[in-house]
């Protein structure tokens, strides 16, 4: 016997957990107030651009390769052209920022989870497991990163 998901079910809970990785905690997994745009409201350029634990990425790296990652998958699904990424760029090029450059990633991450949101909207069915995998993978790969953001404020303030 074989049972289906709705998509509409499916993407309904997409969009949920994203909300609350990216916006609107509604407590599936994260504390209240502790959504990547909440936790990021929090941060100065000047503490996202040091480097965590002294040898590792910046908070700014940090946000841009999740909007890397975001543009990537856009364009990878609406091309279904999955091509090789210099995934080692962001963190070799994103180090100190000025306020005006930390307010452009911000708002360049904002842009990406946009995107991906008009993504899953354009998308009427889920037809096979690796697109389901890529959207499943986008809110472990946020919630990933976001964790590593809070575990730096920890250290930094």
């Amino acid at each position: 016997m074989t049972t289906h998901i709705q998509t509409e079910h499916f993407t309904n809970a997409l969009y949920r957990l994203l909300d609350e990785a990216f916006d609107n905690v509604q407590g599936y997994f994260l504390d209240k107030g502790a959504s990547m745009f909440e936790t990021l409201a929090t941060i100065s350029a000047e503490e996202a651009s040091i480097p965590v634990g002294g040898k590792c990425a910046t908070l700014a790296a940090q946000v841009n390769h999740v909007a890397f990652y975001l543009d990537v998958l856009d364009q990878a699904v609406r091309t279904q052209r999955f091509e090789q990424q210099d995934w080692g760029k962001i963190w070799r090029e994103t180090n100190a920022v000025t306020p005006e450059e930390w307010e452009a990633l911000k708002a360049g991450l904002r842009e990406s989870y946009n995107r991906i949101k008009t993504l899953i909207n354009d998308t009427p069915a889920w037809s096979s497991e690796q697109h389901i995998g890529g959207a499943i993978a986008t809110i472990a790969h946020t919630a990933y990163h976001l964790g590593e953001i809070r575990q730096a404020l920890c250290t930094l303030k």
